[in-house]
């Protein structure tokens, strides 16, 4: 017999134990704690005792209080991933949320910057080395701002006769290790020329010398948005740029979903129907 939270609290350290991000980690936390709340106000405070139509009132509930369909898609993730869980551990012998159906809603597209936002990024962040040298890796290596955050000094290599960059395992991606083109080899020793000298190993660092902070580089860059006039933008649509650019440039699929770090091919093939749009309205993103 298995405590739900008790239950609960052993997930969270499974997620903690697996490297997952602390932003995953929370969250996944957050919601599992409301679902158990739930239960044991229908007075389940075991785990074999809840069934798929108790998880389907959960949901339900999520939907009268206001929940958007993204949000109680991600807590059916957050649902499935805890009582697979728990079949694994054996908590339970019948996994109730193994039928639990996702909510439909529309995704919208990649937000993919045209050849002009992209430039008028460049230029609104150039005098901030650090956070340009930021914008130009992420632009031209499509990695993830988590990726870019866990970047060590020894991850570029500036040496080599082709230089890489290697992104370190994160949250179930595996290593990779991506090419330096020219504009990202630039960036980066200009950055180094005036990284602060301290003895963190991390790539980014703040004027103090402590590791700079995702919430710190998002907001850098959203800053960086709102100089350059581009609206609507984020922080992952560098990625999207970088994916779509490579794909209009006759990169191959694979090679792109293996740059990416996708773990499915699937996922890059999203951005072929959106790249033909963007052909279609004669947009062309130009060289990064």
């Amino acid at each position: 017999m298995a405590k739900l939270k008790e239950a609960h609290q052993q997930f969270v350290n499974h997620l903690s134990e697996r490297k997952r991000s602390a932003a995953t980690i929370l969250a996944y936390g957050k919601d599992i704690e409301q679902l158990v709340s739930f239960l044991e106000d229908l007075n389940k405070a075991e785990a074999h005792e809840v069934s798929k139509d108790d998880l389907e009132a959960f949901m339900a509930t999520l939907s009268e209080k206001g929940y958007t369909p993204k949000s109680i898609s991600r807590k059916t993730n957050s649902t499935k991933t805890f009582f697979r869980f728990l079949k694994i551990n054996e908590f339970v012998t019948d996994d109730p949320a193994t039928l639990l159906a996702h909510p439909k809603f529309d995704t919208p597209p990649p937000r993919i910057l045209s050849k002009l936002e992209y430039r008028a990024l460049r230029d609104a962040a150039r005098a901030d080395i650090r956070i340009s040298t930021i914008i130009e890796i992420l632009l031209q290596t499509g990695i993830r701002i988590g990726e870019l955050a866990n970047l060590h000094l020894e991850d570029i290599d500036l040496q080599s006769k082709e230089p890489v960059l290697r992104v370190r395992p994160n949250e179930g991606h595996p290593e990779r290790t991506i090419p330096l083109n020219r504009p990202a080899i630039d960036a980066v020793k200009r950055y180094l020329e005036v990284r602060p000298n301290t003895q963190e190993t991390k790539l980014f660092v703040t004027k103090t010398g402590r590791p700079l902070l995702i919430r710190n580089i998002r907001t850098a860059i959203d800053r960086y948005f709102r100089l350059a006039g581009i609206k609507d933008a984020k922080v992952n649509d560098l990625r999207h740029t970088f994916v779509a650019h490579h794909l209009m440039s006759g990169t191959s699929l694979v090679v792109v979903s293996k740059l990416a770090g996708h773990k499915r091919l699937a996922t890059t093939e999203k951005y072929l129907e959106f790249i033909k749009n963007h052909s279609e309205k004669g947009l062309k993103l130009g060289e990064l």
